[in-house]
Parts: C-alpha cells; structure tokens; sequence
C-alpha cells in the first residue's frame, strides 16, 4: 500500500478534504495522510459540512503537525497550494503543488467548488498510481 501525504498550512481544508476522497475511494493500492505546517485547533465546519454532502464524514479528524517521518514514509507529497508567505512544506521536501485556493473563511458554495476540484484531482491521481 502506497501511502500519498497531502499537506497544506493548517491541515484544516484541502489537505482533509483530499485525504478524505483517496480513504473512501476504495483504492487497494493507495491510502491517505494528511498534516500541516501550523495545524489549527480543528477542521474548517463548512469543509465538514461540504464533505458529509458526498457522503464523507471527516469530523472526526484532527489537524496534526507535518513530521519528517511522515513524509519520509510517504510514496507520494501532495501540497495543495502554498504561497511563499505562508509556511510551506515545499521548501524543505519534494513535493506536487496542486495550486488550490483556501477554503478558510469562504461560502459554502465556494468551498465546494474547492471540494469539486480536490475530488477531481484525486480521482486523476487514483487513476495515474493504478
């Protein structure tokens, strides 16, 4: 099994959300992390919300903190859009950069043209690791 990390700043977004897609896929041959360079308290409520509404349920994870181990036991990096202010993990490892916005303080009906594009972009990855 081939694990693939998806890190963003505060592992309360995109990063979840996207671990979430690849979990629930049914992948035989992938599985998700998620973490983050500063984790907050807890995950986004409207990212939960976005996600139940594809029938994931993600509101029992916890933001944690990107760890060398993590990444070292990863097959694959995946970032989901730093920019050089915010404290990304792209400077120190080698990683994908899907160029995401945040979903952090927006409208639902934002977050989940977020959402749509992370389910897309896993499915895309899914299908290129099989």
């Amino acid at each position: 099994m081939k694990t693939i990390l998806f890190v963003c700043v505060h592992n309360a977004g995109r990063s979840q959300m996207a671990a979430g897609f690849l979990n629930a896929s049914g992948s035989t041959t992938l599985t998700a992390e998620s973490a983050g360079t500063i984790p907050t308290e807890q995950i986004n409520p409207v990212v939960v919300d976005a996600m139940s509404e594809k029938d994931i349920d993600i509101s029992g994870n916890r933001p944690q903190i990107l760890t060398q181990d993590m990444a070292d036991g990863a097959h694959q990096v995946i970032t989901m859009g730093c920019s050089i202010e915010e404290a990304c993990p792209a400077t120190f490892m080698l990683t994908e950069d899907w160029g995401l916005g945040d979903p952090a303080g927006k409208p639902m009906n934002e977050v989940r043209r977020i959402r749509d594009q992370i389910e897309q972009k896993v499915k895309d990855l899914i299908e290129k690791e099989n």
